[in-house]
């Protein structure tokens, strides 16, 4: 009835910082994991973090084209995430009729 299982997901995630971004990929990854199985997790546990694109993208804006200049930063990072994962199979599971 419980499973372990060992997969990879690749997710990624986009902000103002390179902490942020990488945070918004790694929280990302137990809605990829639900998108892909119909399974029960009960644990969700990384293992393994692999970083497949790293990017900054750096813009200067200003005011009235050409007063205030500032620099906007934007990070993006896609990341293979290897997971173990406890499971339960509700397949498996004999439900009864209720009276």
């Amino acid at each position: 009835m419980k499973e372990n299982i060992t997969t990879t997901v690749t997710v990624s995630g986009k902000s103002d910082t390179k902490q942020k971004a990488f945070a918004a990929a790694l929280s990302s990854v137990q809605g990829a994991l639900l998108r892909e199985s119909k399974k029960v997790f009960l644990r969700i546990e990384p293992v393994d973090i692999k970083v497949i694109r790293a990017e900054e993208k750096i813009t200067t804006e200003k005011f009235l084209f050409f007063f205030l200049p500032r620099k906007k930063y934007l990070y993006s990072v896609t990341i293979d995430v290897t997971v173990n994962m406890t499971t339960v199979d509700t397949d498996k599971i004999d439900f009864k009729l209720a009276p």
